[in-house]
């Protein structure tokens, strides 16, 4: 066996094993919300998880108060879908090329300047090494409905739980959907994390369909790494992902489902 080959198994080793199972406390959240079928106290709603879909999806706040969470949620038990985003800083070793296929790619995402504040030689995100969730809507074209985070606790760069499928991974809050396009759309995550759920047959066109995908978003301080709790420098996505486990599995007890 050559090194580069054992080298590539140890690497798919340490990335599944960043993949932890979901627990039971989430994912009895996870059923529980599914069965009540859609959400009572909505705070923002009218969203698309798919172009060709309704826009029946909303940001949920029916579990603020006891657990101090958002996520997306749609009707008849649908959660929302999970897109490619390809933004912020482009190229670099971690860059297999599968972004090349994405056509609304930009070159920064919203906290870039965070990013750069943390002074560890990070300008911004890289979709491609930090498994970030697109969160919140902001524009002004007619028609757009917006949605703010921050207006309800959600810190910038805040850890985030994703349940996709049998898995359960951490990213955090790295980018906003805009008014570029003609819906006002959810559900887009980096290409690291949509990887980490349904390996390397995603790519910047082609994500997960299915609406079954989970988003939780934290408020709060304790949900923040900052920029000594997570690896912002890091060169590819586990050595990120490593990096926040212990601050996620925190919020993660939150949720007493």
């Amino acid at each position: 066996m050559s090194l580069k080959t054992s080298l590539l198994g140890l690497s798919l080793l340490v990335g599944s094993s960043l993949a932890r199972d979901v627990p039971p406390n989430i994912r009895n959240f996870y059923n529980k919300v599914k069965s009540k079928g859609h959400c009572n106290s909505t705070l923002a709603t009218g969203f698309y998880s798919t172009y060709e879909g309704d826009n029946s999806y909303s940001y949920c706040g029916d579990h603020i108060e006891d657990f101090n969470v958002i996520y997306l949620q749609g009707k008849n038990g649908e959660f929302v879908n999970m897109d490619i985003d390809c933004d912020g800083t482009q190229g670099g070793p971690a860059d297999d090329g599968r972004c090349a296929s994405s056509g609304d790619t930009q070159s920064v995402t919203s906290f870039a300047d965070t990013v750069k504040g943390y002074g560890k030689g990070v300008n911004d995100l890289n979709a491609n090494i930090h498994p970030y969730v697109v969160f919140g809507n902001v524009g002004s074209k007619k028609g757009y409905k917006s949605f703010d985070p921050q207006e309800h606790g959600i810190e910038p760069l805040s850890l985030m739980a994703v349940v996709c499928g049998d898995k359960l991974i951490y990213g955090v809050w790295g980018d906003e959907n805009d008014d570029d396009g003609d819906k006002s759309v959810v559900s887009e995550a980096s290409i690291s994390l949509d990887t980490a759920c349904y390996g390397k047959s995603v790519n910047g066109n082609s994500g997960h369909d299915e609406n079954d995908v989970l988003f939780i978003a934290f408020a709060g301080s304790d949900a923040v790494p900052g920029k000594n709790g997570a690896k912002w420098a890091a060169k590819n996505y586990n050595e990120f992902e490593s990096s926040i486990k212990r601050l996620g599995d925190k919020p993660i007890s939150r949720i007493k489902a």
